[in-house]
């Protein structure tokens, strides 16, 4: 997509934005698209693995907050985004198999089964525009990166054949600004809340900042402090851990875009979320 068309990523909206992605003019990081709509993970799995996978996320909700999941062998997420295919609507995916991945394709329709059910989990992406809109850097955005994420030594609520460390996002935050940062996502649970660990990455054996498990290395300035929040790819080590037979998922920093909005910091609060089709 160029610029120079008249048309700005922070512009769109989330159906202009997922038409741009399924049209293939758009592969990199979401992060900057559509400003005020709501980002997702996306996990999909057997229908054997389906129930047992809810369980998983209902156990580690500040890591895995559900925010909707499909009919089995139904690629749309009708609470979220009833016009969409999660076949087509996110740039890039990661396959797995056995917990390896086995390929990143743009697209998964060759790769969909009948019995294959989508789940789509809250993102950190989504606060973004809200920091900035109150005034507060946001790097990776400024620089036009994939945020930095890292596997820690916090290991997740294990469920049946699901288990593996909690995975965290960072942003540098300036000190000034970090109890305000904290207050400003406490009250958006469906995008991770408020932040896991403020400051020393030592303390999640995070033991390289310039060095991310996913995403690239954004750095940290003078007057700044690392801030951390949950992040959805904790489902991607789960996958690598657990060796899940198969399991398809988002690549790092690639998001399925929902319909939904939010206002101030009233995003997704209520019920508790969808469940698994029975």
């Amino acid at each position: 997509m160029d610029e120079s068309e008249g048309v700005r990523p922070s512009d769109l909206t989330a159906r202009e934005a997922r038409a741009l992605i399924r049209a293939g003019e758009w592969t990199g990081p979401t992060a900057e698209l559509a400003p005020g709509y709501v980002q997702a993970n996306l996990v999909v799995l057997p229908g054997d693995f389906a129930a047992e996978f809810e369980r998983f996320c209902r156990a580690n909700p500040r890591a895995l907050p559900l925010l909707d999941v499909t009919e089995p062998g139904s690629p749309t997420p009708t609470k979220i985004a009833p016009e969409s295919d999660v076949r087509l609507d996110l740039p890039r995916y990661r396959v797995y198999c056995a917990g390896r991945v086995d390929e990143e394709p743009t697209d998964i329709v060759t790769l969909w089964r009948a019995d294959f059910v989508a789940f789509l989990i809250g993102c950190s992406f989504t606060f973004d525009a809200l920091l900035r809109a109150n005034g507060v850097s946001v790097r990776h955005l400024e620089l036009g990166y994939n945020v930095s994420m890292y596997v820690t030594n916090r290991e997740t609520e294990p469920v049946g054949r699901f288990s593996g460390p909690l995975v965290v996002s960072m942003r540098p935050i300036r000190r000034d600004d970090v109890d305000r940062v904290v207050a400003l996502t406490r009250g958006l649970p469906l995008a991770h809340g408020e932040p896991t660990h403020v400051g020393s990455p030592e303390a999640l054996e995070i033991e390289d900042l310039e060095r991310p498990d996913y995403g690239d290395a954004v750095p940290v300035r003078e007057g700044e402090v690392p801030v951390f929040w949950a992040c959805g790819v904790t489902a991607q080590a789960a996958a690598e851990r657990s060796r899940v037979p198969r399991m398809i998922t988002h690549a790092p920093g690639h998001m399925f875009i929902t319909d939904l909005t939010f206002q101030g910091t009233s995003l997704l609060e209520g019920p508790e979320g969808p469940s698994v089709p029975s």
